[in-house]
């Protein structure tokens, strides 16, 4: 995001963090969502909540006239702390309602100490989903109702993994402006941020060794100025080697890679 709509997102995020350290992280980030897939199925009021022609009296009125009661008095002042900032478009208001919630439950998870399962669980289902295009068809495919795309992500999750974890795989089917992947990644790097570090994802012909995790992040850790938490996905394509990616930036010391490059080079 950037101008107004960054300042509106530094704002409610400061809101949010006092909120959530002294408060039920967790609840906040339930209602949170709830309020998220209220403007997202109300565009009159999403408008009226980022009027820059209202003054911020009436849209924090409107926030509160609306919620309360309905929600916690933490869950309102997080929401007004937004309402109450200028925004280049509705959709990036809405945008950071839903970022707001998933990040309670980030704080959530850190406060009781179980953020790095809740970091890698969300992982791990992004990678079954991905490995199979019928439940990727099932869980994405736009023809089919939302709710029953929820109801299946929370069905397969369901005694498996953490209420964070469920909540949030759930959340990400819902996401309007990116993918079911792209947003759980999305929400591994709320995770990760919370952390102080970056996320790598590690491709692999060959599952690591303990000793090559270690001195792999604590290479990348040295690169990057960052402690760096891998993803390795394990790839028996790439022959040998391995490919790491974090952020926009990739390495590829993959034996496929430099196959790939001498062809490159033939036919250039």
């Amino acid at each position: 995001m950037r101008g107004a709509s960054a300042e509106g997102l530094g704002v409610a995020l400061e809101r949010l963090e006092e909120l959530a350290e002294a408060g039920d992280a967790e609840a906040i980030g339930a209602e949170l969502l709830a309020i998220f897939e209220v403007l997202r199925d109300e565009p009159a009021l999403r408008r009226a909540l980022t009027d820059p022609s209202s003054d911020v009296e009436a849209r924090t009125g409107l926030a509160e006239a609306v919620f309360a009661g309905k929600v916690s008095v933490d869950a309102v002042s997080a929401l007004t702390a937004a309402a109450g900032s200028r925004w280049a478009s509705a959709s990036d208001f809405v945008a950071t309602v839903e970022h707001l919630g998933v990040l309670a439950y980030v704080i959530a998870a850190d406060k009781t100490g179980s953020l790095a399962a809740l970091e890698d669980d969300l992982f791990r289902f992004g990678r079954v989903v991905s490995a199979n295009p019928d439940l990727r068809d099932a869980i994405t495919n736009s023809q089919v109702p939302l709710d029953h795309r929820q109801g299946l992500v929370g069905e397969l999750l369901k005694d498996r993994s953490s209420a964070a974890t469920v909540r949030l795989a759930v959340q990400a089917v819902a996401s309007p402006h990116q993918s079911f992947e792209a947003a759980l990644e999305g929400y591994q790097e709320v995770a990760a941020e919370r952390q102080s570090r970056v996320v790598a994802l590690i491709r692999s012909a060959v599952d690591l060794t303990d000793d090559e995790h270690s001195r792999l992040a604590a290479a990348l850790a040295h690169q990057y100025g960052h402690d760096v938490y891998l993803n390795v996905v394990v790839d028996p394509q790439i022959l040998g080697g391995i490919k790491v990616e974090i952020g926009d930036e990739v390495i590829d010391g993959t034996v496929a890679g430099r196959i790939d490059d001498a062809r490159r080079r033939m036919t250039g």
